[in-house]
């Protein structure tokens, strides 16, 4: 497999070029235009290292994450990501059909790593069947934990959420992206609403769903103001308020 190299036509003076047909390849092969493995642009006599596609694809993505938290989105170029991944530029256009692309790519990646680490995983007493009876406000307050326990481990991750939110909002035809990202986020906090309140024997006085979007409004403020003071002291004071909040919303059943 050689990179692109010239090679004599038939006239003199004519040079002709001779590409990988990678993408082709696996157009064949799977109908896609995903590649089934990524080739580095290794030099002549240099030997070629074959990378799986969606390991390439997940560097990227992790690449980008620490341009857009570092640097902003505007400045997250294609040149700029593939430089802090180690890759050429070549290779994000082999993962990618463009930068857009893995920005969506990115806002998943994120969104689902915080469902893992923040919605509360069953009770024993729940895998047999019982139920964990706990106080309402207590779960409330845990999950709270768990979601700032999250953010403060990984200041650069809340950050570039943030900038991409912003990115969506200003990008026209990328406004979808922002109310998927949210929509998101309702559906988790509705998920631990709904478990917070079978542990510990309750019901909502209201629709989940709107319990569920003052909880996300809550963690966006709680968000940004540690962001910006960094006040652990602060920040537990503003989860027990938060926790004492959601839970005079809910009633024992």
């Amino acid at each position: 497999m050689d990179s692109l190299r010239p090679f004599h036509g038939p006239w003199p003076g004519m040079s002709m070029w001779r590409a990988r047909p990678r993408r082709s390849c696996a157009i064949l092969c799977t109908g896609s235009t995903a590649p089934l493995f990524d080739v580095n642009d290794a030099g002549q006599g240099d030997q070629v290292t074959r990378i799986p596609a969606a390991d390439r694809r997940s560097a990227l993505v992790r690449a980008a994450l620490r341009v857009v938290a570092d640097r902003g989105v505007a400045q997250a170029t294609t040149r700029a990501i593939v430089a802090e991944a180690g890759m050429s530029l070549a290779s994000f256009h082999y993962a990618f059909q463009s930068r857009d692309e893995l920005m969506v790519e990115l806002i998943r990646h994120v969104v689902a790593e915080e469902a893992t680490a923040v919605l509360p995983e069953p009770s024993s007493t729940e895998s047999q069947g019982q139920d964990d009876i706990q106080s309402l406000r207590q779960i409330l307050r845990d999950g709270l934990q768990r979601y700032a326990d999250h953010m403060s481990r990984d200041p650069l991750r809340e950050k570039a959420m943030l900038e991409l939110t912003q990115y969506a909002l200003r990008s026209p035809g990328l406004h979808h992206l922002a109310v998927a990202q949210y929509e998101r986020y309702h559906a988790l906090a509705a998920e631990a609403l709904d478990t917070a309140a079978r542990r510990s024997g309750s019901v909502w006085q209201h629709p989940v769903g709107e319990v569920a979007r003052l909880l996300v409004s809550l963690t966006d403020g709680l968000t940004i103001a540690w962001l910006v003071d960094r006040d652990d002291t602060a920040t537990a004071t503003l989860l027990d308020f938060a926790a004492d909040s959601v839970a005079a919303l809910g009633r024992p059943a």
